[in-house]
This record gives structure tokens, C-alpha cells and sequence, in this order.
């Protein structure tokens, strides 16, 4: 079986990064989004963003498979604000299709959740992976209505209080 291994991400790895956003979007969301939204996504712009984020300190991990090691997988995190559902916020979580049922979503979530006492993050509601957050513990605790792409859509919010129900601890 192959293994993932999952580390903190550098710099360099912003352009890979910004590949695997690119390509779960227009995998997880035709249908969701408008094609010609989907089809707009750059790899470039992703990556100078998640550049400028490794860069400051954000909380990113990639998972990456093999040596010297593809990236297929990343997730971002940080300290919610005040008013949030919990003390983390999971802010993007996604991995290559070829690349699930490995462990690697798991670990990247436990990544993100580290030094916090609970942690969120938002999923729409018709993603068709939103099963992965019931199957690791997450509580759908709320659902607020957002416009993306010009879409009106649902998205809910998945709470992991304490973290340890992350891990299947508590």
C-alpha cells in the first residue's frame, strides 16, 4: 500500500498546491459551480496565495506520496476569530482523488487541529465528500447561506469539540 507522508509545507511547494486546488475543485464541484468558473481556476493565482501564506506562518501541510515527494494533498488552518464555532478554523482541506482512502485527509485534518482545543471548518452542503467530516466525528453544528461564483449556496459548518473526538479520543 502506498504510504502518505504529511509535513509542513515551504514555499516551494506553493505550485503544487495550487495544482491539487485547481483540480479537486473541477473534480468536486461540476454541477455545484458554474463550468465556466471551474474552468477559470488558475494554478498560478492559487499558488501565489498559498504562497503568501506559507510565507507569513499560516498553518499549511501538504501530504505528499513517494520520493523526492509529490504534493497531493494540502490543508490550511489558523486561530478562528472570536464569535467563530471553536478555537481552530480549518480552512481548505483537500486531496487528489487518486490519493483518498489512504489516511492522508485524517492526518491533514489532526495537522490542522494541533495546539487547539476544538476546531471547525464550513463545507458546502452539496459537496459529495461532505461524509468524510461525519466519518471522522465532526458535529454539523451550523448553516449559513453564501454566494460563490454568483451561486447562492448552503454551506455548514462541521465542529470537532473537543479535538480529541478528532483523533476518536473523547
Amino acid at each position: 500500500m502506498t504510504q502518505l507522508t504529511v509535513r509542513r509545507a515551504v514555499p516551494e511547494d506553493a505550485p503544487a498546491i495550487g495544482a491539487v486546488h485547481v483540480a479537486t475543485w473541477r473534480s468536486a464541484y461540476p454541477g455545484i459551480l458554474p463550468d465556466a468558473y471551474l474552468a477559470s481556476l488558475s494554478v498560478e493565482r492559487e499558488a501565489a496565495g498559498y504562497a503568501a501564506s506559507i510565507r507569513i506562518g499560516e498553518g499549511v501541510f501538504v501530504a505528499t506520496i513517494g520520493s523526492p515527494g509529490r504534493v497531493v494533498g494540502f490543508t490550511s488552518a489558523r486561530r478562528a476569530s472570536v464569535g467563530t464555532p471553536a478555537q481552530g478554523e480549518v480552512q481548505t482541506l483537500y486531496l487528489l482523488d487518486d490519493y483518498r482512502e489512504l489516511g492522508g485527509g485524517r492526518t491533514l485534518l489532526t495537522k490542522a487541529g494541533v495546539g487547539c482545543r476544538s476546531a471547525y471548518l464550513w463545507v458546502l452542503r452539496d459537496n459529495p465528500s461532505r461524509f468524510f467530516y461525519d466519518h471522522l466525528g465532526g458535529k454539523p453544528t451550523q448553516e449559513s447561506g453564501i454566494h460563490w461564483a454568483g451561486i447562492p449556496l448552503i454551506q455548514v459548518a462541521y465542529v470537532w469539540d473537543p479535538i480529541e473526538a478528532l483523533w476518536g479520543e473523547s
